[in-house]
């Protein structure tokens, strides 16, 4: 039980950072889109960062314990593909869709809509999709850090000096 009031406590704070860093606007959704507002990328960003050293930390003292996924090529290109499809014909991702519609947006119930019609043709053609679509590239469970033999700080860090001069770079062109 407490993993879901953990849940339901962390999803409610992510659903008030989406709003207060005004990622659920849809003129700043189709600016991203666009490449002419890039809050939605630091906002995303800012949350990689986060969540790569929290996690890394507390699996590094032993507080939790990884459950990675394996990484299959062919899933992961038409998943996303699928995923920008309907982002650029709604103007919300999932998460958006229903802080959207939190905020009182109905436009946002297509993009829960789409959400269920795709999990429901998901699971119908999952046997179907096990067959081909995913074994096609399946490295397995595998990290970047395990992929090129290092700790994984030493990835961590550097990406997080990236990411700050991406920041800086962002601020000084005013995106």
């Amino acid at each position: 039980m407490t993993t879901l009031v953990y849940g339901l406590i962390t999803g409610i704070l992510f659903g008030f950072f989406l709003q207060k860093g005004q990622v659920l606007r849809y003129d700043k959704q189709i600016g991203a889109l666009r490449f002419l507002d890039m809050t939605i990328f630091k906002f995303m960003l800012s949350h990689i960062v986060v969540a790569m050293v929290g996690i890394y930390l507390l699996a590094d003292f032993s507080v939790v314990k990884f459950s990675i996924k394996p990484m299959i090529v062919g899933g992961v290109v038409i998943g996303g593909l699928i995923f920008g499809l309907g982002w650029g014909l709604l103007g919300y991702c999932p998460g958006t869709s229903l802080g959207a519609v939190g905020e009182g947006r109905l436009d946002g119930l297509w993009g829960i809509a789409g959400m269920l019609v795709g999990a429901g043709i998901f699971a119908a053609l999952y046997p179907l999709l096990q067959k081909t679509i995913l074994t096609w590239g399946n490295y397995g469970k595998i990290t970047i850090p395990q992929v090129l033999g290092i700790n994984h700080w030493l990835i961590i860090i550097p990406f997080i000096i990236f990411v700050v001069l991406f920041f800086q770079l962002l601020e000084k062109k005013n995106l």
